[in-house]
Formats: C-alpha cells, sequence, structure tokens
C-alpha cells in the first residue's frame, strides 16, 4: 500500500463532501512535509482548489481539515501558512501500515502505475571501438537503475544497446587491428600512426587474426583486407564491451546493430525516408551556412531534408547528402522508427552531456514518425571527473590515453561505482574520489547504506544468542508489533512507508538518483536509532527481559532490511548481512 496515494484518495473524498463545483484535482499532492515535526503528511489541496472553489485556501483549508476529523486514522490537523494541511496519524496506523509491509516482505514498493504499457530505455550505446570509458559508466548505472525502477513499477521495459557499427570509425578500428596482426605475425610495427587506435587492447584481437588467417591477409591491400575482418573486429569489441557491462552488473535485452538498418540496400532507411515524405516532412533544399561555422552534414548545395522545423527542431536536418548517400542523421530517423513499429509506447536516451544538440532532432523525430503518439525522453549524463585523494586521474595503462570503466571497477568494487554515480542527479557534474568510495565511514554513502543492512542481520544475531530467537517467523513478529509506539520507532516507520511513493516518482519522473537519496536517508533514521539504543538500553533492538517486545522490535528491524535490501537491488548493488 501507499499510504501517500491513500490518503490522497480520503482527501480527495472529504473536499467531494463539501460540494464544490469547477475543480480540478489533478494538482493536488500529498507528501512528506519538509519538517517532520509539522506531521507525518503535508497537502496543497486547498492551495490548488482554492480559486476555482471561490474560497481563500485558508478557509478551504479549514473546510476540509473538519470533514478529515471523523477519520479514524488521524489524530490531528493543522493549517499552515496559506493554507497548507498538515496532518498527523495515530500511532495504531503505523502500527498496522508496518505489519502490511512485513506481510508484503520484498514485493514491498512495486506498483502497477506502469500498468504494462511499453517502455523501451536505450542507454550506454557506445562505438564498439575500445573498451568502455569511465564517460559511459554513469550513463550504463543510470540507464540501467531506471530501467529496474520502470519495471518495477509496472512498465514493460527494454533494455536496449545501440551498436554503432557502421560508421567511418569502424574502418578505423579495422586498419588499427590489422596493424595489431601484422605485429602478432613479427612485424615490428613501431609507434603506432596518429588517427589509429593505440590501445593495448587490439593486442589480443590481432592475435586471433594471426591464428585464424596465418600471413593470408598481408597479400591483400588494405581495403579489402579491412572488409575482412570487420566483423571479426566488431565482434571481438563487443565481447570485451560485454564483458565490462557485467563487471558493473548492468544488462541489456537488445542488442540492436545499426548495420542492420544498412543491410538489404539501406531498406530501413529508405522506408523511414519515405514515410516522412508521405506525411510531408521531406523536402529538397539548401540549408542557409550554420551559425556557429560548423554543422555536421552541411552542404552549400540542394540536399534531401527533414522539414524538423514543423515538429519543434532549430533547423531543418540533413537526409541525404548531395552524393546520394545517407546521412548519420537518416539512420537516427530509421532506427527510432524501428522502434516505434516494434510497439513502444515510450521511448527513453541516455546520453552523454555532448549529446545534448541531439535532444531537438530526437524529439521532432518521435513526433513526425509517430504523428505525436509516442513519447520521447532523452537523458543527458554529465561527466564524471575522477579523483585520487583530491588529485585528479586521467591516465590509464591499458587504453593508453583514458581511464576504462574496468579499471575502476576492478579497484573499488562494483557497488561503490554503481551507488556513487546515481549519487549526484544525471544532469549535475560528478566527482568521483577512489579514496573516498572505499573508505568505511559515514561520510561514505555506499558504506553508510550497506552498513545499515549489515546492522540489520547482527539484530537477529544477537536476538538468537541472547534470547534463543533463531529466525522467528513474519507472523510471530507482527503479532507484536502493537508495542512499537516510542517516537524513534514511528519515524522509521513513516520512512519506511515512503519506498512505495520514492519507486513512483523515481520511475515516472525518470530520476533514479531520487533512490540512492532514499535509501540513504532511511540509513541515517535507522542508524539514529541504533546510536541512541547504544546509549539507553531501553531503545535497544533486542530487550532481553521481554522477549514479546523484542519479537515487535525485530519486525521493524526486518521491515528495514526487507526495504533496504530490494532498494540496492534496484540500484544494482548488494545488501550485505555483514561487513568485513
Amino acid at each position: 500500500m501507499n499510504v501517500f496515494a491513500d490518503f490522497h484518495a480520503r482527501i480527495i473524498k472529504a473536499v467531494e463532501q463539501l460540494e464544490l463545483t469547477g475543480v480540478d484535482f489533478s494538482r493536488v499532492v500529498v507528501e512528506p512535509p519538509r519538517d517532520s515535526s509539522h506531521g507525518d503528511l503535508a497537502t496543497n489541496a486547498a492551495m490548488v482548489l482554492g480559486k476555482a472553489a471561490g474560497l481563500k485556501p485558508r478557509d478551504l483549508a479549514e473546510r476540509i481539515a473538519t470533514k478529515l476529523a471523523a477519520d479514524p486514522d488521524i489524530v490531528a490537523t493543522e493549517v499552515a501558512g496559506p493554507g497548507f494541511l498538515n496532518l498527523r496519524l495515530s500511532a495504531a496506523f503505523w502500527q498496522s501500515h508496518l505489519r502490511w509491509i512485513l506481510s508484503d516482505g520484498p514485493r514491498f514498493g512495486r506498483s502497477q502505475v506502469g500498468a504494462g504499457n511499453k517502455i523501451n530505455v536505450e542507454y550506454v550505446s557506445a562505438n564498439p571501438t575500445g573498451p568502455m570509458h569511465v564517460g559511459h559508466c554513469r550513463g550504463a548505472v543510470v540507464g540501467d537503475t531506471l530501467a529496474n525502477l520502470l519495471s518495477f513499477a509496472g512498465f514493460d521495459v527494454a533494455r536496449e544497446y545501440y551498436i554503432n557499427d557502421a560508421g567511418s570509425q569502424i574502418d578505423v578500428l579495422a586498419r588499427s587491428a590489422l596493424l595489431r596482426y601484422r605485429e602478432a605475425l613479427g612485424e615490428d610495427i613501431g609507434k603506432i600512426p596518429s588517427g589509429l587506435y593505440p590501445g593495448d587492447y587490439l593486442v589480443p584481437v590481432g592475435k586471433v587474426l594471426a591464428e585464424q588467417f596465418g600471413p593470408k591477409l598481408l597479400n591483400l591491400d588494405d581495403d579489402a583486407a579491412v572488409e575482412q575482418i570487420r566483423p571479426i573486429v566488431i565482434d571481438a569489441m563487443m565481447v570485451m564491451i560485454r564483458g565490462d557491462l557485467d563487471a558493473l552488473n548492468v544488462r541489456h535485452d537488445v542488442f540492436f546493430s545499426e548495420r542492420a538498418l544498412h543491410a538489404d540496400g539501406e531498406k530501413a532507411i529508405r522506408s523511414a525516408i519515405n514515410d516522412l515524405t508521405l506525411k510531408g516532412y521531406v523536402y529538397k533544399g539548401i540549408l542557409p551556412p550554420p551559425k556557429s561555422g560548423h554543422q555536421e552534414d552541411w552542404e552549400n548545395r540542394e540536399q534531401v531534408l527533414f522539414r524538423s522545423t514543423e515538429v519543434g527542431d532549430d533547423i531543418d536536418r540533413p537526409l541525404m547528402k548531395s552524393s546520394g548517400a545517407y546521412t548519420y542523421f537518416a539512420a537516427d530517423v530509421a532506427y527510432f522508427k524501428d522502434k516505434y513499429d516494434r510497439g513502444y509506447d515510450e521511448m527513453i536516451y541516455v546520453l552523454g552531456a555532448d549529446h545534448g544538440g541531439y535532444v531537438k532532432r530526437l524529439e521532432a523525430v518521435a513526433k513526425a514518425v509517430s504523428d505525436g503518439t509516442a513519447k520521447l525522453t532523452v537523458l543527458l549524463c554529465q561527466l564524471v571527473k575522477l579523483f585520487r585523494d583530491g588529485e585528479p586521474v586521467t591516465m590509464s595503462k591499458r587504453s593508453g590515453d583514458f581511464i576504462t570503466l574496468r579499471e575502476v571497477v576492478d579497484e573499488v568494487g562494483r557497488d561503490p561505482v554503481r551507488f556513487m554515480m546515481l549519487y549526484r542527479k544525471n544532469d549535475a557534474p560528478l566527482d568521483f574520489d577512489f579514496a573516498k568510495v572505499t573508505e568505511q565511514s559515514k561520510d561514505n554513502p555506499v558504506f553508510y547504506v550497506q552498513y545499515a543492512s549489515a546492522r540489520c542481520h547482527s539484530v537477529f544475531r544477537q536476538a538468537k544468542e541472547q534470547l534463543q530467537l533463531d529466525s522467528p517467523g513474519r507472523e510471530q513478529m507482527i503479532e507484536n508489533l502493537g508495542r512499537l509506539d516510542s517516537e524513534d520507532e514511528l519515524k522509521l516507520i513513516r520512512k519506511l512507508a515512503e519506498f512505495p511513493r520514492i519507486i513512483e516518482t523515481a520511475a515516472l519522473s525518470h530520476e533514479p538518483h531520487r533512490l540512492a537519496f532514499f535509501l540513504h536517508d532511511l540509513a541515517s533514521v535507522f542508524h539514529a536509532h541504533w546510536n541512541k539504543g547504544s546509549e539507553n538500553a531501553d531503545l535497544r533492538f533486542v530487550k532481553v527481559n521481554d522477549p514479546l517486545l523484542t519479537l515487535g522490535r525485530l519486525g521493524l528491524v526486518q521491515a528495514v532490511s526487507d526495504v533496504l535490501t530490494s532498494g540496492l537491488a534496484l540500484v544494482g548493488a548488494e545488501a550485505p548481512q555483514e561487513m568485513r
């Protein structure tokens, strides 16, 4: 049960009893008050309904409060400021809600708000030209966690990786691998020429080519050799990339090859452009020179253009060069159409901050292809700066010029990487310090959250040692929750009750960082309660002289453990039973 949705319905019912006319409930929200001393729930109902109802917000709030006074779960109402309404709920309600949380167990927080709607989340989509670097890491975590959240919230989610395997960079990759092939055959290749990929990660690829072809490729000119080895090299790069993703616990359901769009005489691209032509979005013309002095695919001659300004873009976009070759953007159009034809209601692209210029053109494509029926969202992930003890880290032994994702994961572990990549909103820059994310202190968010999980399990070990309570059943714990009435216990229950709301809000707003913040807040409340128990024996979770109260408190600890475990799983991290 979502407490906030429950009381949203109760408040709407109370307003309906006032028989007001012309009111619109769509902007009414129920949320935790900013200051917990003001109550358990807060609503803006009177603020957003007052004008339409012809009432001052404070007067309307008083009338709503009068109706809510009949609700047995509400023990106090308070009108604050210009008309906000704060509610305080009974201890009995919170005890009852904890029973529900415990009964729901690992399912607590799941939602059907997505109603099975199909969403495609595309993330990472790194060029298959080498190992993933730390710049890909943030988008990988943001996209993967968002996909987890959307699925948990009831959406039908497809996780997709777009393999950019049809551009000129692939020819450069193949030529670089060809050089390593010659090296594997014993040739001294000297310094890697400028313009080729210098990383040592291509050395094993060269050895594979040497084993497979022997000296045969030496008898071909470079273009013919490149044509022959291109698919082999791409496959090798994707094996490496999949390994990098696996190390980060990132998974995809679909790996879509750009080459598929160019197959059969570029049938998919031609079909997409024909579709736009029938809708009146394609014409021949000459674009004015770009104000910046440079624009991809700009030519001072007639081209086939997409009339994207009619659907929200700043300028029209070239679809075909004067030479007759399709532009890179034409492939983007075909790719979106392919997704749309696969039946997705919504498409989410998680891209690097350097793709900011793609947002409007992708939105324009979505409107034109779907006639405005498909929803498209682009999330831009800002840069990650690496530090070691406060000093910038920039060089890599493996790649030669960038830090690889695998190097970061190998040094600090998967969980710190995933959690910290979410500990800032995706559109804000992020500093990642190797030392800080591995230190065992409350200043390290991921340690702080995982330590809370370990402490939960330690409570059960203490109960077993001191009271011989070995793995008590949930029913046993539920039967004794009526004893939980201290303010600290109720505060912890109230924080747990926010979890379903966080899931829905983070999923619908496409803001997975909200989950990381919530888990840190929950851990903070739990640790604070634990610390009070260290000073006051009456507040400890395990009371040797009161086994029934202990059972009730174990129920509270079990609920905290359940939510931490679920939340960390959505983040893609573990909920440890002990910390070493």
